[in-house]
């Protein structure tokens, strides 16, 4: 399973990127604010990881944050939403406007990326709604305060590794975080998080 790639960016074009990572070229699959985010080419990069793997194919999917990612996670979660879709909505909506469009059941917001219907858009609102404010417990919508790229984000990256759902696990983890406080471990969080996800 590859988590996290960090080498230099040797070529993006539409849709994905190709990361020299000494001297082995991954080509990543991203979104549009991801591709953006990476700068030029020849310049030093991180890129969050989702591997998928089938029966005849191997794709490496990449996030400039960590929060991209879990969003990028519970989007798939919907039937109906594949890789395309979620990474067309990820291209169209900034997180905190996912945010609020899931909160507020704006499924017209949500409707103006690439490829979903009217139909999908409510179907996304509908499943997403209690889901998408666990999440945004944790990471809010403010890129500058999220905890995502720090000890909860790693702590809720761990639990769905561990196969619980993105909502269950960031819900778990902002229990875990409110109970231990500021400065808690990554192992801290992950050991009550898992306690509290399995009552």
């Amino acid at each position: 399973m590859i988590a996290k790639l960090t080498g230099r960016l040797d070529s993006s074009g539409a849709g994905h990127a190709v990361i020299d990572v000494g001297g082995v070229g991954y080509l990543v699959e991203a979104s549009a604010r991801t591709l953006d985010a990476l700068g030029a080419v020849g310049s030093d990069v991180t890129v969050h990881t989702e591997m998928l793997v089938g029966e005849d194919f191997l794709r490496l999917l990449g996030f400039a944050r960590a929060e991209e990612r879990d969003w990028f996670r519970l989007l798939t979660s919907v039937q109906g939403v594949g890789t395309k879709v979620a990474l067309a909505i990820l291209s169209a909506l900034e997180i905190g406007e996912l945010q609020r469009a899931l909160a507020s059941s704006d499924s017209a917001m949500i409707a103006r990326a690439n490829g979903v219907g009217p139909k999908l858009a409510q179907r996304i609102t509908h499943e997403l709604k209690d889901k998408a404010g666990a999440l945004g417990g944790i990471a809010g919508s403010n890129p500058s305060a999220s905890a995502s790229s720090g000890p909860l984000g790693d702590a809720v990256a761990a639990l769905t590794g561990l196969g619980f759902k993105p909502g269950e696990a960031s819900t778990a983890v902002a229990a875990a975080s409110e109970e231990l406080g500021a400065g808690a471990s990554l192992d801290a969080l992950v050991r009550v998080a898992l306690k509290k996800a399995a009552k």
